[in-house]
C-alpha cells in the first residue's frame, strides 16, 4: 500500500526494501523523542508498538516509536519535526500491500488517519488518510462516478496515489487532478499525474528510500455526475466479484505480484504451475486466487517472504518470466535468511 498502498506510505512498494534498513532508536532516544512530540505537537506516542495488528497480513514486529495522527496539521508537523532530528520516518495507511519484517521498523512509524473530505461540483478533495473504499461510497452519495474501483482497493487515498493503485479497468491516474506532496526537505508541492510520474503501479514517489518518504497529504479527483442508483449497481458488481474471486476475511496483503503484461496474469502463471496450496509455515498460496498469499494467523513475516520468493523463483525457472512484487517488504530484514 506510502505514501504504501494498497497501501501504506513510506516504503518502496513493488519491490523488496532496498539498501540498509533505517537505523533503530535507542530506548532513551525514543523516550526523549516521544516526549518532545507530545509536548510540541500534542500527539501521543508509544514505544515498541506491535505493528502486526495494523496490517492486513497480520504479521510484523514492533516500531521503535509509534504515533497516530488525525489531521493534516498533525501529519505535517510530526513529519517536519522528526526529519529535523534526522529520525527515520515510515507512514502507515491501512497496512495493505505490506509485509513488515518480524524485527519491525526502525525510527518513527506514523499511522495516517487524516480523513477530511469535501465535494465541490464534480471535484472530490480528500485528505490522504481516507480509505479508498470510503471514498467510493462518499462519492456515490454525492452522485459522482469514477472512484467505484476504490471499493476494491484496501488502502488509503495516499497509498493509492503513491502506487497508482487500480482495479476493474481503472486506476488513480485516470481520475486524479493533482496531489499535494510533502517532500523530505519540508516543502509541500502540488503535482499532477504527469508530475507524479504515474504509470502501471508506479510513481516517482516510490523512488525515495525507506525512512525518508515523500508524503501524499491530499488528493483532488475529477469525477462525473451520475445517478446514485447506477453507481450503487457498479459497486455491487465489484463487491460480488471480490467475494467470488478473492480470499476475503483471511489475512493477506492483496496481490503479491504485478501482472507481467496486459495479456499475462501473474495469478494465471502461478495457478498453471500448480502452486495453489503451496505452504511455508503459516503462509499459503491461496486456493481461491493464486496471486494471494494468506496467513493462518500463526504465520510470520519470514514465512510470507520465503513463500513469495519460492513462487517467484519457480515461475522464473519454469516459465522464464521474472515476476515483480506488488507488495512491500518493509522494515528491518537485515537478519532474514531465506534458507531458514
Amino acid at each position: 500500500m506510502t505514501a504504501l498502498s494498497g497501501a501504506s506510505e513510506g516504503g518502496p512498494t513493488g519491490a523488496v526494501a532496498s539498501g540498509p534498513a533505517p537505523r533503530r532508536l535507542e530506548e532513551s532516544e525514543a523516550l526523549r523523542l516521544g516526549t518532545d512530540i507530545q509536548r510540541r505537537i500534542g500527539v501521543k506516542t508509544s514505544r515498541q508498538e506491535p505493528l502486526a495488528r495494523f496490517t492486513t497480513m497480520r504479521v510484523g514486529g514492533p516500531a521503535d516509536l509509534f504515533a497516530e495522527v488525525r489531521n493534516l496539521f498533525e501529519l505535517r508537523a510530526i513529519a517536519r519535526f522528526v526529519r529535523s532530528r534526522g529520525v527515520p520516518l515510515f507512514i502507515l495507511g491501512r497496512g495493505s500491500d505490506l509485509v513488515i519484517s518480524d524485527a519491525g521498523i526502525g525510527g518513527l512509524v506514523v499511522m495516517n488517519r487524516a480523513q477530511q473530505a469535501r465535494v465541490e461540483g464534480s471535484v472530490f478533495i480528500t485528505d490522504s488518510g481516507l480509505p479508498m473504499a470510503k471514498a467510493a461510497t462518499l462519492t456515490k452519495e454525492a452522485g459522482l462516478s469514477g472512484l467505484e474501483f476504490g471499493l476494491a482497493i484496501p488502502g488509503t487515498v495516499g497509498g493509492a496515489v503513491w502506487a497508482n493503485a487500480g482495479a476493474h479497468e481503472s486506476d488513480v491516474a485516470s481520475v486524479l487532478v493533482e496531489a499535494a506532496v510533502l517532500h523530505s526537505g519540508g516543502a509541500e508541492e502540488r503535482l499532477d499525474p504527469a508530475g507524479l510520474g504515474l504509470t502501471y503501479r508506479e510513481s516517482v514517489l516510490k523512488q525515495a528510500g525507506e525512512g525518508a518518504p515523500d508524503i501524499v497529504t491530499q488528493a483532488t479527483f475529477q469525477l462525473e455526475p451520475a445517478e446514485p442508483a447506477l453507481i450503487s449497481q457498479r459497486l455491487d458488481e465489484i463487491r460480488r466479484w471480490r467475494q467470488t474471486h478473492q480470499p476475503l476475511g483471511i489475512p493477506s496483503a492483496g496481490s503479491v505480484f504485478r501482472n507481467p503484461s496486459a495479456e499475462l496474469s501473474a495469478g494465471r502463471l502461478i495457478d498453471e504451475l500448480g502452486l495453489k496450496g503451496r505452504r511455508c509455515g503459516g503462509a499459503t498460496v491461496s486456493e481461491k486466487h493464486a496471486n494471494f498469499i494468506v496467513n493462518d494467523r500463526k504465520g510470520s513475516a519470514s514465512d510470507v517472504r520465503r513463500l513469495a520468493e519460492e513462487v517467484r523463483a519457480t515461475v522464473l525457472r519454469e516459465r522464464g518470466v521474472e515476476l515483480r512484487f506488488e507488495i512491500v517488504f518493509a522494515g528491518d530484514w537485515s537478519g532474514w535468511d531465506p534458507a531458514t
